[in-house]
């Protein structure tokens, strides 16, 4: 099939083509363009009008000489996000405007029509560059304006083009993408389910899916060898700035595989949505175990653009006189702390601002010392000798930021001090993109008697530490990995446990009873029971990408239609009150309402 010209898909019934792209070449050529009236200018004799399409921007220019009378006198009376169909002449413009792609040429327009005429704007679409965008939650309120603008109508079309490349990629590597249901059974994945009655099936209830992890298992257990799929999935969550109650992932599954494989496809996928948005992603990626991590970055998501590793200083600080050091110490914990270089010029109060960061990761107390050329100061400072400063590597200008206490404690606390500290010194960048796959995650959360799965219930224990499970599973260590970039987590996944025997053990050991794993988990295991390959898998989140690859401060910023951080969406006004005789039908009632208990 012979491919159409760009020019020849942008054509419709109502235009020739679209405004972007149009320069020097097409002078004198006379197209039909439609789009909204972005900004207008009214000089009296001359009217110019930026012309707005997804493409970009155009100036039209109307003037006496060359404008039809009618569309003159139309043209003086166009408002702000009008939409307009125009024809006329391409012409170079006197005075190029080099911000914009288009701003070589202009349209002389000969005729125009106003197609829709708009009320006055509830936010402005164009806004000269020193004027601040109205708040979030007025822009999200009017949405249909704000998603006018071409920032969010860039990061919405790269999403596009990522996700094409995705579906592209997986297939060439011969994976089947898969539709896994959105109505389904409730199951436990660490966030709560939003929840969906059966109106046929009254008193029951559907879940929407946390993830398709079940599904995807099963379709291994089927023989689909390589699945994937972009998928929709829904969680019941406190929001932030990087999590939505639904959002899309990259899920991808495959049989008879080690976690090299996985990693090595993620790579090549990781690589082609790069290119796209112009990252550098050098393969093959950094690889660091969690142990690793959460020593050197007291995270298992470190941002690797920048140094600053947390440092052991348990012995070196062993003979130091200090109260706070010798009972953390005593009490099973260690000393650790970030050797700042250069960071002896940080004021009292900046450093204070670096120790409120910590406070507020949990630690309870930051120490610090300077050394300097006129001696040493800070709330340790008295406690440590020239030595001490030597073996901590602190040279004459350095700061010191400790820690002590245990690791679950003070890793937190660090990664914060971390981050706040090269925030103060404005670091400069080792590098702009870090990736960072972090492996060998624990398999479990929590003490003997209250444990929580790591990842997933469904995560392969390291083989080195299937003996553990009988007798210290908090210790063992899983099969689950990461993808980090920048500091920020873009997927997670592991190699599953195709044991069914297995598999009723680990659940055993979460605390279920076999009655429980039977009714939440039986479909699983009565399929493992079938004969499972090998198998395992990752999910990446696309929102999170995009949001990162174009620099977003959030993912409002890559979505269309997000909600709020109470889960609201404010445009479409959701979620929202149902009549009483609709929740009868499904035989509910909401207690509390018009005097019901």
């Amino acid at each position: 099939m012979t491919r159409m010209s760009d020019h020849d898909i942008e054509r419709t019934s109502l235009r020739s083509r679209m405004v972007g792209g149009l320069g020097r070449a097409d002078i004198g050529t006379e197209p039909r363009l439609a789009g909204w009236v972005h900004r207008r200018r009214d000089l009296g004799g001359l009217l110019f009008v930026d012309l707005r399409d997804r493409s970009g921007l155009l100036q039209v220019s109307f003037g006496p000489d060359w404008t039809e009378p009618e569309s003159l006198a139309a043209a003086h009376e166009l408002g702000p996000e009008d939409v307009i169909a125009v024809t006329g002449r391409v012409e170079r413009r006197p005075e190029a405007n080099p911000e914009l792609s288009t701003g070589e040429v202009e349209l002389r327009a000969v005729r125009m029509e106003r197609l829709s005429a708009a009320r006055v704007p509830a936010i402005p679409v164009y806004r000269a560059p020193e004027e601040e965008l109205p708040s979030e939650e007025l822009r999200l309120r009017h949405r249909v304006l704000d998603l006018r603008r071409a920032e969010l109508q860039r990061n919405l079309s790269l999403r596009h083009k990522l996700i094409l490349v995705a579906r592209r990629y997986m297939d060439e590597q011969g994976f089947v993408e898969v539709e896994t249901p959105i109505l389904t059974k409730p199951t436990p994945e660490g966030a709560r389910d939003y929840l969906v009655p059966s109106r046929v099936h009254e008193g029951e209830f559907y879940a929407l899916p946390q993830s398709p992890q079940i599904y995807k298992q099963i379709l291994m257990v089927a023989g689909f060898d390589r699945y994937f799929q972009i998928a929709r999935c829904f969680r019941d969550e406190d929001l932030r700035a990087d999590r939505q109650p639904e959002f899309t992932q990259i899920d991808v599954e495959a049989s008879f595989v080690e976690p090299d494989d996985i990693l090595g496809w993620m790579e090549g996928l990781m690589a082609a949505l790069a290119e796209v948005a112009a990252v550098d992603a050098p393969l093959p990626f950094p690889r660091m175990t969690w142990a690793e991590a959460m020593d050197r970055y007291g995270s298992d998501r470190p941002d690797l653009r920048y140094g600053l590793p947390i440092e052991d200083w348990t012995g070196t600080t062993a003979d130091v006189d200090f109260r706070i050091l010798r009972s953390a110490v005593e009490g099973g914990g260690r000393v650790r702390g970030i050797r700042v270089p250069g960071g002896a010029r940080l004021s009292r109060k900046e450093i204070e601002a670096v120790e409120s960061e910590a406070k507020g990761a949990g630690v309870p107390g930051l120490l610090w010392a300077k050394r300097t050329v006129e001696g040493t100061s800070g709330t340790i400072s008295k406690f440590l000798t020239d030595k001490h400063f030597d073996d901590m590597n602190a040279a004459v200008g350095d700061l010191l930021l400790l820690a002590a206490g245990p690791d679950r404690v003070t890793s937190p606390g660090l990664a914060a001090t971390r981050a706040a500290a090269a925030r103060a010194m404005d670091l400069p960048l080792e590098r702009e993109h870090a990736w960072l796959w972090v492996t060998h995650f624990p398999l479990f959360e929590g003490a003997d008697g209250a444990l929580a799965p790591g990842h997933h219930p469904f995560v392969m224990p390291h083989p080195d530490d299937l003996r553990l499970l009988d007798s210290d599973p908090s210790a063992a260590r899983s099969l689950a990995y990461d993808l980090v970039y920048n500091g920020t987590e873009f997927g997670s996944g592991s190699i599953r446990i195709h044991d069914g025997a297995l598999q009723r053990k680990v659940l055993r050991t979460l605390g279920l009873s076999e009655e429980e794993i039977d009714r939440k988990f039986g479909f699983l295991l009565e399929a493992l029971a079938a004969g499972a390959p090998p198998h395992g898998g990752i999910a990446l989140g696309m929102d999170r990408i995009v949001q990162r690859f174009v620099g977003a401060g959030s993912l409002r910023d890559v979505v269309a239609f997000p909600k709020t951080t109470a889960a609201r969406a404010l445009f479409e006004g959701a979620p929202g009150p149902v009549t009483d005789a609709e929740l009868s039908e499904l035989g509910l009632r909401v207690v509390g309402r018009g005097g019901a208990s």
